[in-house]
């Protein structure tokens, strides 16, 4: 099989890969970026493609899926509201400035 086959992998497997790419392209990732993202969370849920062959009834690892909404804003937390405030209005200038 060649690599990159996406062959061993069900439909639900490649739904989910597609569906974490989206989500990754909504948040401005390149499309290539976000398709690699997508397949590696999938692999690292399902440990790769569970069509024929051993493992096949091995349970799936939901905790790369959860931790997208927990990882990070700890920085930001321990910093005073007055300069999260300065942070904000600098970035809303910089989205004007450029049109977003």
């Amino acid at each position: 099989m060649a690599r990159g086959s996406k062959a061993k992998y069900t439909d639900k497997q490649k739904r989910q890969a597609e569906e974490i790419a989206e989500g990754y392209e909504r948040r401005g990732v390149s499309r290539k970026e976000a398709e690699a993202r997508g397949w590696a969370t999938v692999n690292k849920m399902w440990g790769g493609g569970k069509k024929g062959g051993s493992g096949v009834g091995k349970r799936m690892n939901r905790a790369p899926a959860l931790k997208g909404g927990r990882k990070g804003g700890a920085a930001a937390a321990r910093r005073p509201a007055s300069a999260r405030s300065a942070s904000a209005r600098k970035a809303a200038r910089t989205r004007a400035r450029r049109g977003r």
